[in-house]
């Protein structure tokens, strides 16, 4: 079973939460990833993803948007030591594609249904004999 800390993406995007839903959404943009950290301090406040900005978009007025208003919540997260397949679950059974890495309570990495999707394929890979 592989650890989370091996396949987590370490290089994080990072809001805050008073932070324009514009701003964030175009560095999320810039740096072609799916989903920021949402910091107060140093503390996990919440992911904005996607998802979020998709529906602040549909609902209207994001010129005056703020990142608060559209983030995930206390998102579920997952520690470095945990394993893939637990991950997983979270993921599958939670209905969303992004998970944030926390040590001790401060983020460290976020791991992607993408990153999963590729320890699958290097799994199912035929093994040289």
């Amino acid at each position: 079973m592989a650890a989370v800390a091996a396949h987590m993406s370490g290089d994080l995007v990072t809001v805050g939460p008073d932070e324009p839903l514009v701003a964030a959404a175009a560095r999320m943009a810039e740096r072609r990833v799916g989903a920021a950290l949402v910091l107060d301090g140093e503390r996990l406040a919440g992911i904005l993803t996607e998802r979020d900005v998709l529906n602040a978009v549909a609902a209207g007025g994001v010129e005056s948007a703020v990142v608060s208003g559209w983030m995930t919540h206390g998102p579920e997260t997952i520690e470095p030591g945990d394993t893939t397949e637990h991950a997983a679950v979270l993921m599958i059974h939670g209905g969303f594609r992004h998970l944030p890495v926390v040590d001790g309570g401060r983020p460290v990495g976020i791991l992607s249904i993408r990153d999963l999707v590729r320890i699958a394929l290097d799994d199912s890979a035929p093994r040289g004999a």
